[in-house]
């Protein structure tokens, strides 16, 4: 009878479930401790709705870990656990451990598993009727406040009331990912969540290319989309958490899918026997990004798609613009002023997506009038809005160079109104070209304009400095950063005393000094007889001065007077990591659990940079003596005097000048002159070696041979002692497994090739995560000499601090 019941059950599954074969038992939703979930095993959310299971997508020997629409036959997968690892057998389980965590094993080998950072006295394991598998303390007096949950880690699909966005406490983000197929749920290259911009909003990416934008939420509705009756949207903003959510207003099931295959965001309703697509994304041409270029607006209801902002003139010729190659975008037909005579005015245009927000300033304290003077007192400054048009609407956000991405919608309510600048005086000579006064005052400007260049010519050699720290200094209030004055600084550090000394760079010594109101202060003072001085000094204060992150060093202000380039940071007590890491008394003070939150720390700091910061950063000399420590040992990642800093979809360069320090250096890097993020990656690599070792990459001896320390690790890992790496002093409080997953991390960082290397992203995923990791090759060894038939005049110097060979070359091409 048992046999008979047991057959059903598999016929049933087989005519509703045919692309996925899942198994159902007794109906429960929890699973504790002294459990474990079978492969022919599920759990079912208390009201019915949702089930957790295992299940294939048509091939018996990819099976995997999901969540699905219990009651729905069809499409019905909403989350996937091991959508990179399939299961090739029905030995799998699920449990929860002792910590706290659930791991999904087969064969006794771990497929995957969850990472709470807390533990539980009594954890359970429970599918809720929203789709949301969470992990909780039973002893929790907080009936919500859970150690892990699956909606923190969503796939393709966003199921009514799942948060998209930023835990901004945990700086975790919470995105879709789309599969590869429709039958290969491995993350294929399409995401959308929320990107932190001053003026948050969501994309659709492609990679690192941005797809799609929705535009920021307003107040009311989403800028690039009309309001909504039968969807409620929940936008909330603050100082913990930045997140997006919604749910139909009538009951019913309903999702959205991220599909690679479409490269579109779809919404499904579920209606009787199928699904129904109600609304995809992009909408039409105008919805994909920049499709018009700079400075531009689309609109799908006018004669022609690309119109140029009034004020601006197509970048290409006239001829190429009106065969429709729009990419080019428009520039500006005059320069903008900021005299006061001749001050720019601003126009308007409903109806818009406002552009994205990428650089843009938000300040919530002033209203519209203020924020259109505020904006026109900033020359970089090319259009604001309030930054909420609920009621007479609130606040302001303002809009600094090149506008991009703006739609133009046919119904005026659809968008919202925005004020672009222009120079109304410019316009209006135009347009009276032919007046004699006009005529008559252009030629006594143009007199003027000669004896004025002859008079700079005569004054050139000595208002080149003055113009220059004219425009460092406009520079800095652009920028809104602190300008300190050179008496302070001073006073500040007794006078740059020997005393205040507390370390030495490329370019120039640091100071330790404490404010007249007590706070302790770094002062990075740069060399006056460095050449690359202001270069550095700017490159810094413009890439840093724009980030915001915990594992990155805060900058204060700066000063720019007489002959003195000062930057003033936040003073770190425990100063830089290699005081610490070859310092085989202090090291001991950083044991495995220590090294590896560093680690972790400045992989999310990278990431930052890389991926969400307003710009995406290369930092280029990312090393031991340029990550500092504070006092709770967090690492912060400092220096940024040799970064580049790329906008838009840009992702790599080329230059002349290869600036660095050896043994950090990527092989394309050094030899030619490339670097991308992945030059940062390859850096990483090599720290993290050091972090697991303890000893700095340079020459070490293995045999009969002598390797720098990635050679050294690539022998120890074929020969498979990769733990005779680890640095004696944390060998007691080491945990292998994760040293080990540290060294094959490190290896696939160090990769000759930057296609071979892994995203800083996939870096903290592999860090933080037990899944399985592809095999490293052999690694870009750095050669003791670099060379190439002369291409290379290095000028290398030491540092006095750290050993360390810093290297500045240029190349001719």
């Amino acid at each position: 009878m048992n046999f008979i019941l047991f057959l059903m059950s598999c016929i049933f599954h087989k005519v509703f479930f045919p692309s996925e074969s899942v198994f159902i038992a007794a109906e429960t939703s929890s699973l504790t401790q002294s459990q474990f979930l079978s492969y022919r095993e599920t759990l079912v959310s208390p009201g019915g709705m949702f089930e957790l299971g295992f299940f294939n997508l048509g091939n018996p020997n990819k099976a995997y870990l999901g969540i699905w629409y219990k009651n729905i036959p069809l499409q019905n997968i909403v989350w996937v656990a091991n959508s990179a690892i399939s299961i090739k057998d029905s030995s799998a389980i699920l449990k929860l451990n002792s910590s706290g965590n659930l791991v999904l094993t087969q064969n006794n080998t771990v497929v995957w598993c969850t990472s709470s950072e807390k533990k539980a006295q009594n954890p359970v394991a429970e599918l809720l009727d929203s789709g949301n598998l969470v992990i909780k303390d039973e002893n929790e007096a907080k009936a919500e406040e859970y150690l892990w949950q699956s909606f923190d880690h969503p796939s393709n699909t966003l199921v009514p009331e799942m948060k998209i966005g930023w835990d901004l406490k945990r700086n975790v983000s919470v995105f879709l990912k789309a599969w590869k197929t429709d039958d290969d749920p491995t993350p294929g290259d399409l995401s959308w969540g929320i990107v932190l911009h001053p003026y948050p909003e969501m994309y659709m990416m492609n990679g690192p290319k941005k797809q799609w934008r929705l535009g920021p939420w307003n107040g009311l509705r989403f800028s690039g989309r009309p309001f909504n009756t039968i969807r409620r949207y929940e936008f909330v903003s603050n100082q913990e958490e930045i997140y997006f959510r919604w749910s139909p207003v009538e009951a019913t099931s309903v999702k959205v899918v991220l599909n690679q295959t479409a490269q579109a965001r779809q919404r499904y309703v579920w209606s009787e026997k199928s699904w129904i697509l109600k609304w995809t994304m992009p909408v039409d041409y105008c919805d994909n990004y920049g499709v018009c270029g700079a400075n531009t607006y689309c609109s799908t209801f006018a004669s022609t798609m690309c119109h140029c902002l009034k004020g601006f003139k197509p970048k290409d010729s006239p001829e190429e613009w009106n065969s429709m190659e729009w990419s080019q975008g428009c520039v500006l037909k005059h320069p903008l002023s900021c005299k006061d005579k001749l001050r720019d005015s601003f126009f308007f245009m409903d109806g818009l997506k406002v552009p994205d927000t990428e650089y843009t300033i938000v300040d919530e304290t002033i209203d519209l009038k203020q924020c259109s003077a505020k904006c026109l007192n900033n020359c970089s400054c090319m259009a604001y809005t309030n930054s909420n048009i609920s009621g007479a609407g609130s606040g302001c956000v303002m809009w600094f160079g090149d506008l991009f991405d703006i739609k133009l919608y046919s119904n005026p309510e659809m968008g919202q109104r925005l004020y672009i600048r222009f120079n109304p005086t410019k316009l209006e000579s135009i347009s009276h070209k032919k007046n004699p006064k006009i005529i008559y005052v252009t030629s006594i400007a143009a007199t003027f304009g000669v004896m004025l260049a002859i008079y700079f010519v005569y004054r050139r050699n000595t208002s080149d400095k003055s113009k220059t720290k004219e425009n460092i200094e406009r520079q800095l209030r652009i920028l809104d950063v602190t300008l300190f004055d050179l008496s302070s600084i001073k006073t500040a550090t007794n006078n740059f005393s020997l005393n205040n000394k507390i370390g030495q760079g490329g370019f120039g010594p640091v100071y330790k000094g404490k404010l007249v109101d007590d706070r302790d202060i770094a002062v990075k003072r740069l060399s006056q007889s460095s050449g690359q001085g202001i270069t550095e000094f700017m490159t810094e204060v413009n890439v840093i001065a724009k980030l915001q992150h915990r594992n990155l060093v805060k900058l204060l202000g700066c000063c720019f007077q007489g002959k003195e380039k000062l930057l003033v940071y936040e003073y770190l007590v425990n100063g830089s990591l290699d005081t610490f890491l070859f310092d085989k008394v202090k090291g001991k003070l950083l044991q495995w659990p220590q090294r590896f939150h560093i680690i972790v720390g400045i992989a999310r700091g990278l990431l930052y940079l890389h991926q969400d910061s307003q710009l995406r950063i290369i930092h280029r000399d990312l090393k031991a003596s340029n990550v500092l420590l504070d006092q709770k040992l967090n690492p912060k990642i400092s220096d940024f005097g040799m970064a580049k800093a790329f906008g838009g979809d840009q992702i790599e360069g080329n230059t002349n000048r290869v600036v660095g320090t050896y043994g950090y250096m990527a092989p394309e890097y050094a030899v030619d002159g490339l670097y991308s993020i992945k030059s940062d990656v390859f850096s990483f690599g090599i720290l993290l070696l050091e972090i697991v070792c303890g000893t700095k990459n340079r020459a070490l001896c293995h045999g009969n041979q002598t390797l720098n320390l990635v050679g050294y690790a690539w022998t120890l890992w074929k020969e498979q002692n990769a733990l005779q790496l680890i640095d004696s002093i944390i060998k007691d409080s080491c945990v292998v497994s994760e040293v080990l997953r540290c060294i094959h991390v490190s290896l696939l960082c160090v990769q000759q090739y930057p296609d071979d290397r892994p995203t800083m992203t996939s870096v903290i995923q592999m860090l933080g995560s037990e899944m399985e990791l592809v095999n490293p090759k052999e690694p870009g060894f750095f050669p003791t000499k670099i060379s190439d038939q002369g291409r290379l005049n290095l000028n290398i110097k030491q540092e006095t601090s750290n050993d360390e060979l810093t290297i500045s070359s240029f190349k001719g091409r």
